[in-house]
């Protein structure tokens, strides 16, 4: 079995303890690798690296670090289709969408921010000739990312990406449960023979590596549980540091009746069950218009019950395998839960198992519930599974209230031909994110993140630049001499 290593200074080395953590893939059960169990001491040499190479990547010039960001995108498309392989056995996740969607998103975001830093405008005001000001963009230091497991390297790209090209070294932390595509980005910085110290990143738990990321950063990024993310953000306000968080969701997707019924059914099935409905932007609340709702509900449910759970490496499944057995089995609690609360289960609800080889691994079946209350917990809480409820409404006030009754407010879709009433009901909902007769349709310039228990601050486009820098202004006094 081998072991993955920490990537700290542009080498690969093993944790200063020699604790490693089994790693499991999720598509069969089974322990395929070691992940360092790093303590501490493996952050401070982490960090005490990312501080040394800051003192000459924070002072390069954005062509230089332009440079050498396209060059690292460029290795992660060589090696797509082995990092799309990894991903998939390390997450579960069919290897068709690691292939479509994940891996490319990954040197997307890499050449998006490479290109933006050479866009990266300062401005300037002049005081009717009495005094210049003018305003600087510069990096802050050694900035901490954290990711979680979901969508393993896209999101650690997301955050690596635009700090280093705003002039950030960086100390990263992906999930421990999904380590291996962390490990190969590592190998493939060394390869290309990335600037050292540049780019470290530390495996392990959450404690101590994730604690003692944020209190030895200068900035930190943070993807993951609202729990965790209210730890940080205690942590981060005690020495005033910068911080974003981006956390969980319950995001509804509405269908009114005047909507195009067949593209609303599509959106719907994908939100719910992409990535076997693990991605923070999963719509896990349905919302049908009532005069329509018996009909949604029957083709909708239809689709579901013939969506494939299957094995991630056939192109004809839909659905891979959940991340662990503890989440597995997460989900399977709030799923009886449900039960108990009064929520009908019309399609789903219980473990999948594959044969042969495949038989341990943690399958579930797509789910679709009916009947629970919007206070239920199934509506309140983040499931974070192949997990939707479906529910009537009457009114658009109506609507509205249930889409902004619960604590969270990270996206949200509506679903209409009426665009006054898309742009009316837009307005009034709590979420970051809107998406109108569509779901998941990203542009890497848009601001991202989320209301309430969803989230602090925005990433994306400018937005993340500004984030990872300080802004100084500079004001020059002029002098008024005489005409000669």
């Amino acid at each position: 079995m081998f072991k993955i290593s920490n990537y700290i200074n542009g080498e690969q080395v093993p944790p200063v303890g020699g604790n490693y953590i089994d790693n499991i893939s999720p598509i069969n059960g089974e322990a395929y690798s070691l992940t360092p169990n790093s303590s501490h001491e493996d952050v401070l040499l982490a960090v005490s690296a990312a501080k040394k190479a800051f003192s000459s990547w924070g002072s390069s010039t954005k062509e230089f670090r332009c440079r050498w960001l396209m060059k690292l995108a460029n290795a992660i498309d060589n090696q797509l289709k082995e990092l799309a392989a990894a991903e998939s056995f390390d997450n579960g996740k069919p290897v068709w969408l690691a292939e479509s969607m994940d891996i490319p998103r990954c040197s997307a975001n890499i050449r998006f921010f490479a290109s933006a830093i050479m866009h990266f405008n300062t401005k300037a005001h002049e005081m009717d000739g009495g005094a210049l000001n003018y305003t600087l963009k510069q990096p802050i230091g050694v900035a901490g990312c954290i990711s979680p497991w979901n969508l393993p390297l896209y999101l650690l790209t997301w955050k690596i990406a635009p700090a280093l090209a705003a002039g950030n070294t960086v100390v990263a932390k992906p999930s421990e449960v999904t380590p291996y595509t962390a490990y190969l980005f590592g190998k493939i910085c060394q390869e290309i023979e990335f600037p050292k110290g540049v780019i470290n990143i530390v495996h392990g738990y959450g404690s101590p590596v994730g604690e003692e990321i944020v209190e030895n950063c200068d900035v930190i990024s943070f993807t993951g549980g609202t729990k965790t993310g209210a730890l940080i953000a205690a942590r981060a306000a005690v020495s005033f540091k910068k911080y974003a968080l981006e956390m969980g969701g319950k995001n509804p997707a509405v269908v009114f009746k005047d909507s195009d019924f067949d593209l609303a059914i599509e959106n719907c099935i994908r939100s719910a069950f992409l990535n076997q409905g693990q991605i923070c932007l999963c719509g896990s609340r349905v919302l049908i218009e009532d005069s329509i709702y018996e009909k949604f509900k029957s083709v909708f449910v239809k689709r579901a019950c013939d969506l494939i759970v299957g094995n991630p490496k056939d192109s004809k499944s839909n659905l891979g395998a959940i991340v662990s057995k503890e989440h597995l089995n997460s989900i399977l609690s709030k799923i009886d839960l449900a039960k108990k609360e009064g929520g009908v289960i019309l399609c789903g609800g219980d473990r999948v198992s594959l044969p042969g080889e495949l038989s341990n691994g943690y399958y579930l079946a797509p789910t679709v519930i009916e009947g629970a209350k919007s206070s239920d917990a199934i509506n309140q809480e983040e499931v974070f599974g192949p997990v939707v409820t479906i529910m009537p409404f009457k009114t658009e006030k109506e609507a509205i209230e249930l889409c902004n009754g619960t604590k969270y407010g990270l996206s949200a879709s509506i679903f209409t031909q009426n665009i006054s009433r898309a742009h009316r009901v837009s307005s009034k909902l709590e979420a970051g994110v809107i998406w109108v007769n569509s779901w998941l349709v990203r542009d890497l310039r848009i601001p991202f993140g989320g209301m309430k228990s969803s989230g602090v601050g925005r990433e994306g486009g400018f937005g993340s630049l500004e984030f990872f820098t300080e802004t100084k202004n500079v004001c020059i006094k002029i002098e008024k001499g005489e005409n000669k």
